[in-house]
């Protein structure tokens, strides 16, 4: 999803701002939980607290819980970095720059990395962004190995891969909205894909490090979404979910075939209606397969067949959330310039 634009002058008061005002010791506040159904009280708790761990950054997104180690991974994007949050610390830097490499200022208000993920050896895989790629961590070494998986679809440039998952198989699907361009336009002269596509590549998992980017794998699966961009499967893996941020504000739901591809591409949630700050942004599930995302207002929470259980309402746009904690029961929260932590009822998927 992307923020406000705003100047290079206000980039640089943001960055002097998140180094000040990061927080090391959780603030707590009862969390307002709008409550549609009776069946959110079995997944938030009514004495819920949301627990603000950092603030003062410009646009917090992609977050990933590492265990071990204990520990959140999340993307600043305008600052170009990626933070590790350890709760009860004041975030660091683990990685920067994460997106855009180059020596000239971007020029445009998205130039670092957006969603993480981790694969089932832990590695971990990111949407490179504003470096248009997807790429994976060879360790949790930040300055080790880096692997491009994929960088370029039939011959020309991915948008700017927004957020991504892997399936059980070791396939790798992502987004490729066009918000990590200079102008976030279709019109951006440095776009050369018509389609602002989902995407899977094969085999991600078994490419070896230091590969080349496996780009001749690639498979567009989906074409027809204006702003594709929060990602997840079903526990089962027989759906895949996908939301569009704008025009309109909604939820698919598709069937994934045997071969990994995808049919059946049902509207799942239409909130396009709703004015609140945010859009449908990044998303995950918990073990029973309840939806968690962020969208007007806050995290939205839907049923596996797609019931508006709740929204816990956030102050601020939010761009994604992860499970965390040991034992998976803690959403962790990236809105604008915060992070959130909230303790639930319920399992979360682990990526």
């Amino acid at each position: 999803m992307k923020p406000t634009r705003y100047s290079i002058a206000a980039l640089s008061a943001a960055l002097l701002a998140s180094a000040v005002l990061a927080v090391s010791s959780p603030q707590e506040q009862l969390a307002k939980v709008e409550r549609l159904s009776a069946e959110i009280d079995q997944l938030i708790p009514r004495d819920a607290e949301l627990e603000t761990l950092a603030s003062g950054f410009k646009w917090t997104e992609g977050p990933v819980w590492i265990q071990p180690g204990g520990y959140l991974l999340f993307a600043e994007i305008p600052s170009n970095s990626i933070r590790k949050l350890v709760p009860g610390q004041a975030p660091t830097i683990f990685l920067q720059p994460s997106g855009y490499k180059g020596s000239a200022p971007y020029g445009g208000p998205e130039s670092g990395s957006n969603g993480m993920t981790l694969d089932k050896r832990g590695r971990l895989t990111v949407a490179g962004h504003a470096q248009r790629d997807v790429w994976r961590l060879e360790t949790m070494n930040p300055h080790g190995p880096v692997t491009i998986l994929a960088d370029s679809y039939q011959g020309k440039s991915l948008n700017s891969p927004n957020d991504l998952v892997y399936r059980s198989d070791g396939s790798l699907y992502f987004t490729d909205p066009p918000y990590g361009l200079r102008t976030q336009s279709d019109h951006d002269p440095e776009k050369k894909l018509d389609v602002n596509g989902v995407y899977r590549l094969p085999g991600a998992f078994e490419t070896k490090p230091d590969s080349a980017p496996a780009n001749d794998k690639l498979e567009l699966l989906v074409r027809d979404l204006t702003r594709p961009n929060g990602i997840a499967f079903s526990p089962d893996e027989q759906y895949l979910y996908v939301n569009n941020s704008e025009p309109k504000k909604i939820w698919m739901k598709y069937r994934v075939k045997a071969d990994g591809t995808l049919a059946d591409g049902k509207l799942f949630f239409d909130a396009t209606s709703d004015t609140r700050k945010g859009a449908p942004d990044g998303m995950k599930v918990d073990r029973k397969g309840n939806v968690y995302s962020a969208g007007p207002g806050g995290v939205w929470i839907f049923s596996p067949e797609g019931k508006h259980l709740g929204t816990i309402d956030l102050p601020d746009a939010t761009g994604n959330l992860a499970w965390g904690d040991a034992d998976y029961k803690t959403l962790y929260i990236t809105s604008s310039g915060n992070v959130y932590r909230l303790r639930t009822n319920t399992v979360g998927e682990k990526p």
